[in-house]
C-alpha cells in the first residue's frame, strides 16, 4: 500500500494545528487549510509525491472537511491525479467513545467538565448532546460542558460543577487543544484526549482506507468531502427566514406559517396523501397528513371508513421510534 505524503489539515479544534503537531510527529505535514493546504499539496505533487490529506476534526468541524475538498478542486488535473482526501480523523460518534474511555480513568466521585474551543452555535450545541451521552453511559453523576472562548467558559463550568456538589472537577478535552485549568483549588486536567500512539494508529487507518478506495475504485474522496457539511446547522431549517426546497417530483408547495417557506413534498402513488418523512424517509416511515375526500354512496363511505381505520392503525405503528443503542 502506498502512503506518500500525509498532510493533516487542522481547524479550531486544534488551534490551527498548534495543539496536534506534537502528536503527529515530523513525518506528517500539518497545515491550517486554505492557501496553506494548497501550497503544501502543490509542492509535494511537483516533487512527484502522492498526497493524502486528512481533515483532523474530532467530529465537531464538518466545515473543515468541506473546505479541504473545495481547496483541492483548485488543483490542476495533473496535480489532482495522485491526491486523495481521506475520511475525517473522527466523527461525533468516535468522540463520544473516546470521551467515555477517558472518563473511565477518572475517579467516579469527580465531576467531569467536557471542554472544547467554541465554534458556531450548532457545533457548540452538539457538544451538549455528546456530554449527555457520556453521562448516560458512564458512571459519573455530574457531567457539564465548557467552551474555551465561549459561554459557559471553563471557569464558569467549574463553578457550576461545584454548585452541584462536586468537590473536585476534571476537565476532559473534547478537542486536540487541552484547556488551562482555571481553578487549581478545585479543578484538575484530564487530557489530552488521545495519546500519540493512538493518534498515529487512527491516522494510519484513515490514510490506508483512502488509498484503498483510490487504487481499487478511483475514488479520490472529493465528492464525499464536498457534502460533509450539507446537513450541518441551519441548512434545512423550517424556522423564520427559511429557504425553499424540493422533496421530489409531483409535489406541491405549502406554507409553514408566518415567516416560513414553501416547499414541495412527494405524493404517494395512490390515496392522494403526502408525507413528511425524516430526511427523505420512505412514505412507510411517516403518518399520512392529507386524507382524500370524495362524494360517494353510503356503502362506499362505509368501505372507506373501514380501510381508513386499518390504515390509521398501520400508520400509528409506523411512526413509533425504533430503539437504538449508542453503546
Amino acid at each position: 500500500m502506498r502512503r506518500g505524503t500525509v498532510v493533516a489539515v487542522c481547524g479550531h479544534e486544534s488551534d490551527g494545528g498548534r495543539a496536534v503537531r506534537d502528536l503527529l510527529g515530523p513525518q506528517v505535514s500539518c497545515v491550517s487549510g486554505g492557501r496553506e493546504l494548497l501550497r503544501r499539496v502543490r509542492a509535494s505533487r511537483a516533487r512527484g509525491e502522492d498526497v493524502c490529506v486528512v481533515p483532523m476534526t474530532l467530529g465537531r468541524d464538518p466545515e473543515l472537511v468541506a473546505d479541504a475538498a473545495r481547496t483541492l478542486l483548485d488543483l490542476a488535473p495533473e496535480e489532482r491525479a495522485g491526491t486523495v482526501l481521506a475520511e475525517p480523523f473522527g466523527t461525533a460518534e468516535h468522540l463520544v467513545g473516546w470521551l467515555r474511555a477517558a472518563a473511565t480513568r477518572v475517579p467516579r466521585d469527580r465531576a467531569l467538565l467536557i471542554t472544547a474551543p467554541s465554534g458556531d452555535p450548532f457545533v457548540d450545541a452538539d457538544l451538549f448532546r455528546i456530554a449527555r451521552l457520556v453521562r448516560q453511559y458512564g458512571r459519573h453523576r455530574t457531567v457539564e460542558v465548557a467552551l474555551t472562548g465561549g459561554d459557559p467558559d471553563p471557569a464558569e463550568g467549574v463553578r457550576r460543577c461545584r454548585a452541584l456538589g462536586a468537590q473536585r472537577v476534571v476537565l476532559l478535552p473534547a478537542a486536540w487543544a487541552v484547556p488551562r485549568v482555571p481553578d487549581t483549588g478545585y479543578g484538575e486536567p484530564g487530557g489530552p484526549l488521545l495519546t500519540a500512539p493512538a493518534t498515529a494508529g487512527v491516522l494510519d487507518a484513515r490514510v490506508g482506507d483512502a488509498w484503498h478506495r483510490y487504487d481499487r475504485h478511483g475514488d479520490d474522496g472529493l465528492p464525499r468531502g464536498l457534502t460533509a457539511a450539507h446537513d450541518h446547522g441551519h441548512s434545512h431549517s423550517h424556522g423564520p427566514g427559511g429557504h425553499g426546497h424540493d422533496h421530489g417530483p409531483g409535489g406541491h408547495s405549502h406554507s409553514h406559517g408566518p415567516g416560513g417557506h414553501g416547499h414541495s413534498h412527494d405524493h404517494a402513488p395512490v390515496g392522494g396523501g403526502h408525507v413528511h418523512g425524516a430526511r427523505g424517509a420512505p412514505a412507510s416511515a411517516a403518518t399520512p397528513v392529507h386524507a382524500a375526500s370524495s362524494a360517494s354512496s353510503a356503502s362506499s363511505a362505509s368501505s372507506a371508513s373501514s380501510a381508513s381505520s386499518a390504515s390509521s392503525a398501520s400508520s400509528a405503528s409506523s411512526v413509533l421510534p425504533s430503539s437504538r443503542s449508542l453503546r
